[in-house]
């Protein structure tokens, strides 16, 4: 896949010159990806069988949530298909107003599979803040806690 190729050239790039800034800018090509989609064509390729950490997730109690690339590729995809069930559709945008938690993730994975907008947000947002940001951003959904 060309865009695929593409973008990890990309990424291979800004790695390599992380220590660089001028290089970095200097160098730089944005890649060529009209059809990629991240999720899909990077995240599951790689998260499959992969039973790697892809989320640790530590509280301040010490409680740890850990959570294996092909789990959250899993999970997004449920995930996903109950956004659809929702009427979700691609284009739509939607508030996310999380913590730090699993779902976070896996919505956010599950988003970006199905191509809605995200617009994350925090819980601590005052009345009128989370209008004019449902206002302005067209929210068609909001997912919180």
């Amino acid at each position: 896949m060309i865009a695929k190729a593409s973008f990890l050239e990309s990424r291979d790039f800004l790695v390599a010159k992380r220590a660089d800034y001028e290089g970095a800018r200097e160098g730089f090509v944005w890649p060529r990806m009209p059809d990629f989609n991240w999720a899909l064509d990077y995240f599951d390729p790689m998260a499959v069988g992969n039973e790697n950490d892809a989320l640790w997730i530590v509280e301040e109690s010490g409680e740890e949530c850990r959570v294996s690339f092909a789990a959250l590729a899993a999970r997004s995809n449920q995930v996903g298909n109950w956004l659809r069930a929702q009427d979700v559709q691609r284009g739509d945008h939607l508030l996310l107003m999380l913590g730090n938690e699993a779902a976070l993730w896996e919505i956010m994975l599950a988003a970006i599979k199905l191509g809605v907008v995200l617009i994350p947000t925090s819980g601590l947002l005052a009345r009128d803040d989370l209008r004019d940001r449902i206002t302005r951003g067209g929210v068609r959904h909001v997912v919180t806690g």
